[in-house]
């Protein structure tokens, strides 16, 4: 925040810091950011002092540098305090912000999607969404827009067809689709605040991520039907160690899993190591029923491991924890979850082609949970 320079700068700037501050403080407990609370807007004070004002905005400023843009939108995903209102609030402290690092940059983006994702009407088709409809679901920001878009933002038509035709999440992170929405926004500029320029990033923003979970469930039911494939075959276990899990991971186990990352993909996504874990699993599974390059090409097909009739789940070895991923999976399918599960930790282990791409995602921020559309997450309430 600038330093208020007049009466009328104080009183606003003090009434944004009061909007701000409950999402903000809440914010820092959760992710354990160490800062004290402000004395003078915990007590809720209505005329303060120009001293308080610099303070409280020095204290907004603190926690504008100290959130990270995945614990924004992590916070947004999963948390009630946060309002269509309290969006627009954060919308305006970003936007007035004099110089606009790319920080700032992508909180404004993943804002404005998040905003569009729960004001739009539930059923909604992809060919429904043009800039008209997100510019007149903007309005309570923007008011009218000119909609004459500048010929380079073709480019994110582009983007969006390619990404249409990407048949699993693999083929998505591979085909560098994710990195070219990136680098549109990146070469954009000063441009990406024009009206029109944010009415058609946010369009594509939105579009981007029904895209992108289409996919994801779509992995997922892939590897259900091809546990219940192999379950039929009398295998009882596979190898999922590239997926982050045990050698003879039980499938009745991973059925679990999946089960419960359905629900968490819809309530939330923040890291990209669920995307990992979720793309090595399904190769897991496709390579255990034989489906894999090598057998495409009449390779020797490697037989899944089975378990012996009586045998018990595997445990890690002593000494040897399950990875954090594989433990927060498992957590997440146990009987009683806690609420609002974590998303899973990313791996230590060395990270494949597929996993280096994944992690790349939340950079694109094709993230986040949509507030009323059937085909992407809901705001969890």
């Amino acid at each position: 925040m600038t330093p208020p320079t007049s009466v009328q700068d104080l009183a606003a700037q003090w009434n944004a810091a009061r909007r701000l501050y409950p999402m903000y403080f809440e914010m820092a407990r959760e992710f354990a950011i160490d800062v004290k609370p402000c004395a003078d807007l915990e007590a809720g004070v209505d005329t303060p002092g120009k001293e308080s004002v610099e303070l409280a905005a020095r204290w907004v400023d603190q926690l504008d540098n100290s959130i990270q843009v995945h614990q924004l939108r992590q916070f947004l995903q999963t948390n009630s305090l946060v309002t269509q209102e309290g969006i627009i609030h954060l919308l305006e402290h970003f936007m007035a912000k004099p110089a606009k690092t790319g920080i700032i940059r992508d909180k404004i983006d993943f804002l404005l999607v998040q905003y569009f994702s729960q004001t739009a009407p539930s059923g909604i088709n992809d060919a429904e969404v043009d800039l008209s409809f997100v510019a007149q679901t903007l309005a309570p920001i923007f008011g009218q827009v000119e909609l004459k878009p500048p010929v380079w933002l073709n480019a994110l038509d582009r983007v969006l067809e390619a990404a249409r035709r990407c048949k699993s999440l693999d083929e998505l992170l591979h085909a560098g689709i994710l990195e070219q929405g990136r680098k549109a926004k990146n070469q954009a500029g000063e441009l990406f605040y024009l009206p029109v320029a944010l009415v058609a990033f946010t369009r594509f923003g939105y579009l981007m991520r029904r895209a992108f979970f289409r996919l994801m469930l779509g992995d997922l039911n892939t590897i259900l039907d091809g546990l219940s494939d192999l379950e039929d075959r009398g295998v009882t276990t596979i190898d999922c160690r590239r997926a982050q899990f045990s050698a003879q991971e039980p499938i009745i186990r991973l059925r679990m899993i999946c089960q419960s990352w359905k629900v968490m993909f819809q309530a939330e996504y923040s890291s990209g190591s669920p995307l990992r874990m979720l793309v090595d699993l399904r190769a897991s599974v496709e390579h255990a029923l034989g489906r894999d390059k090598a057998a495409a090409a009449g390779g020797k097909r490697k037989p899944a491991v089975a378990a012996k009739p009586g045998a018990q789940p595997p445990v890690a070895p002593a000494g040897k924890p399950a990875p954090p991923a594989a433990k927060a999976a498992a957590a997440a399918a146990s009987p009683n979850p806690v609420p609002n599960p974590p998303a899973p930790a990313a791996p230590v282990a060395p990270r494949s082609r597929s996993a280096a791409a994944a992690a790349r995602a939340p950079d694109s921020d094709v993230s986040g949970a949509s507030g009323r559309n059937p085909n992407a997450p809901s705001k969890k309430k």
